[in-house]
């Protein structure tokens, strides 16, 4: 896992953290970047798009680029924290115009996860572009199902572009159970699944998960020069929570504290660097406090929290060892005290997708113990995502 890669046409994120010592660049072409595969489908062609701020190709955003190649877009279909990244987490996206390309902006968030009849009615086609880090609990993997499953039953085709995975280079975690299934985690896979956005449409059109078991005429435009064990540094933050490589390597682990009366630091500059709570504990102290677009009432707001910096990404341990790291959650849990309330909360059961976790966490099994339960699943996922590789 040696090869550090970063797309030809982007500015590389200056706060990123890197391991080893010898970097070796390779000019990457994501999926957006091919337009003799994909504009020949959208030749006089109605289309849609799903994109955000990191729908980016050459520095100018899909949405500009496709304009100025005479494509006929008629519409942005705009998911959580909205068509241009600037919407917090869970906030109400609405319906309306976007102010440079002057195209109706419909959303895909909030109640209305999955494009009706009426909103696809003028389209032909529906492009996907929007960077994933991975992990099945981060929602623009369930929003591309929603637009595959509204695609499939209105007739309409479905091109994805892919684009690396930053967590590629591992699978881990407990596969979910469909007892869980939510927007948050809706597919029979693990926490990290190590596919790619195109890889996983693949996979959910061959394995029948749309609802009813239909499937989707989807095209998927694969990278060119990447390889699941590269190390992708994201150009652009995909989400405004993420701000750094280092929240998005700790992503996987961190975000199951959400789950938990225990802050990852929403509401600072450190989101998913940083673990805390009310209270005496650790070397760290940071108040959660509003901040628009980003975090609008993050956890423990105005409350002096206690807690560490967590250190995984930068110290290479995730790179020599890639894992689910569950030392900070037990450790949490361990140190949580009556004041603090109950450690674990409900939304704990869809971010893990089992429940089995929590248990196994409260009755003190030790981490071989845990992973072991996982493996049965996990190796029989390993198995079957092999035949949906794009990619070595």
């Amino acid at each position: 896992m040696s090869a550090f890669v970063s797309c030809k046409s982007s500015d590389r994120n200056n706060s990123t953290i890197v391991a080893g010592e010898n970097k070796v660049e390779k000019q990457l072409i994501i999926g957006a970047e091919r337009f003799d595969e994909y504009l020949p489908i959208l030749k006089n062609k109605r289309v849609g798009l799903v994109v955000n701020q990191t729908s980016v190709v050459n520095n100018t955003h899909l949405v500009d680029t496709l304009l100025g190649l005479g494509v006929n877009i008629i519409k942005v279909f705009a998911p959580e924290h909205g068509f241009r990244g600037n919407h917090s987490a869970g906030a109400v996206i609405k319906n309306g115009l976007d102010e440079k390309s002057g195209l109706s902006v419909v959303s895909l968030y909030g109640k209305n996860k999955k494009p009706t009849e009426e909103m696809l009615i003028d389209l032909d086609v529906v492009v996907f572009d929007i960077q994933d880090v991975g992990v099945r609990f981060y929602t623009y993997i369930s929003t591309m199902h929603y637009v595959m499953e509204a695609c499939a039953e209105n007739n309409k085709k479905v091109i994805v572009l892919d684009r690396p995975n930053p967590n590629g280079f591992y699978v881990d975690g407990p596969v979910l159970d469909l007892k869980y299934q939510s927007f948050i985690g809706m597919h029979a896979i693990p926490i990290v699944h190590g596919l790619t956005v195109g890889e996983l449409a693949n996979m959910i059109n061959s394995e029948k998960w749309l609802k009813g078991g239909i499937t989707c005429d989807v095209a998927v435009i694969s990278c060119l020069n990447y390889n699941h064990q590269d190390l992708y540094q994201l150009p652009i933050k995909p989400s405004p929570n993420l701000p750094n490589m280092n929240s998005v390597y700790l992503y996987p682990y961190l975000g199951l504290f959400e789950g938990t009366n225990v802050s990852i630091g929403r509401g600072t500059d450190r989101p998913f660097q940083i673990v805390g709570r009310p209270g005496e504990f650790g070397k760290l102290q940071f108040k959660p406090m509003p901040i628009p677009g980003v975090s609008d009432h993050p956890k423990h707001e105005g409350e002096i929290c206690g807690g560490e910096v967590v250190l995984d990404a930068i110290d290479s341990t995730l790179f020599k060892s890639p894992k689910l790291n569950l030392e900070w959650l037990v450790k949490f849990y361990k140190t949580n005290s009556v004041e603090n309330g109950p450690y674990f909360k409900n939304f704990f059961y869809k971010l893990t997708g089992t429940s089995s976790l929590k248990t196994q966490i409260e009755r003190g099994l030790t981490d071989y113990e845990i992973r072991s339960s996982w493996k049965p699943k996990l190796d029989e996922y390993n198995r079957n995502r092999k035949k949906y590789l794009l990619y070595p």
